[in-house]
């Protein structure tokens, strides 16, 4: 069958080729994710990469869409010797995602149990005048005797295997020796494993000793908000139904979300489309199909959602310096909800 054919089935209704193929609304802007950064590379008390260490192939990652867009109308002036194809930013986007075979979404089961192992693991371990370098050790050594290895660890130039973002830092907080835990801290750590050639994506905000009442709040209202987001995933569901919902109970909680950063496609790669806001309005962006894989993941401050980037080029913390919490989980669409690979059943 020809690509048009697989798209455009045989008396298949204008109305269910248009959804397949189209956003409602084309954001720009959400698909600058600060994630695409590059780090400067200038955590000079951090060397956790070294010679035996593999670092990940990245040149598929991330690339931009308008690299997509131009690449998709050179092939086809080249196949068809005319100009400029008539391709939108939504057909490339839809084209462009995965969609897992049964056999994919068995390896993202044990990719996701595997980091979720590995995450439960450094849980029961944590603790006050813990170092962040010490997790980092823990989770390398942890996922090696689950056969699979850091995500990661060197993606981008990323220095560590673990993400660990405490109190004000929202996310990709770098291990450090020099940064122990405290009694009242909370602390995100965000565990990515590769297994059998498909990642597992997931991340727990822990409480350090006896913590204060609006830091235990603010991990609840987070652990719900990634529920809430759940709650819609199914096939025929709009991004922007995710993040509504996200959005409406941090509302009713009287929290903040953060809009710059959120989920992302999953598979093959750690990181690839659709970006998946955690803020929106309900019937806009991609629909989604059976066998897509994203993660869900909102970000939710005690002040306000915005955020800035410090110098090291990656740690992302609070502009007003609040509190952040954040829990998440890998899900595949199924055409009745979703499956979440990284849940320990």
């Amino acid at each position: 069958m020809t690509r048009r054919e697989e798209l455009h089935p045989p008396g298949s209704s204008l109305e269910e080729r248009r959804t397949d193929l189209i956003f409602e609304r084309a954001n720009l802007p959400a698909h600058g994710r600060l994630c695409d950064a590059q780090p400067l590379r200038r955590a000079a008390d951090v060397a956790f990469l070294s010679d035996s260490d593999e670092v990940a192939d990245l040149g598929e990652a991330h690339s931009s869409i308008l690299q997509q867009l131009a690449v998709r109308r050179q092939a086809t002036r080249d196949r068809n010797g005319i100009g400029p194809a008539r391709l939108t930013l939504r057909t490339i986007l839809t084209m462009a995602i995965e969609i897992l075979t049964a056999d994919e979404v068995a390896r993202m089961r044990r990719a996701g149990r595997a980091a979720a192992e590995t995450l439960a693991f450094v849980g029961t371990r944590i603790r006050p005048g813990v170092s962040t370098a010490e997790i980092d050790q823990w989770v390398r050594e942890d996922t090696a005797n689950r056969g699979g290895r850091p995500s990661q660890l060197g993606y981008k130039g990323f220095p560590a295997a673990v993400c660990i973002s405490r109190n004000e830092v929202v996310c990709h907080g770098i291990p450090s020796p020099n940064v122990r835990l405290r009694h009242g801290d909370i602390v995100n750590i965000d565990v990515t494993t590769h297994l059998d050639g498909y990642h597992g994506d997931t991340s727990v905000t822990f409480a350090i000793g006896k913590v204060s009442a609006d830091a235990l709040r603010l991990i609840d209202v987070a652990r719900r908000c990634r529920e809430a987001g759940i709650a819609v995933v199914r096939e025929g569901t709009h991004l922007g139904d995710i993040g509504a919902a996200i959005e409406e109970l941090a509302n009713e909680e009287g929290v903040s979300v953060v809009t710059e950063l959120g989920g992302h496609g999953i598979g093959r790669h750690m990181h690839g489309d659709p970006h998946v806001p955690h803020t929106g309005k309900r019937g806009s962006g991609l629909r989604l199909k059976a066998g897509m894989a994203i993660t869900v993941e909102p970000m939710v401050n005690l002040g306000g959602p915005a955020v800035r980037v410090l110098k090291d080029g990656w740690t992302v913390v609070t502009e007003d310096g609040s509190l952040s919490a954040q829990f998440e989980h890998t899900v595949v669409v199924t055409r009745d909800g979703c499956e979440i690979t990284t849940l320990i059943r």
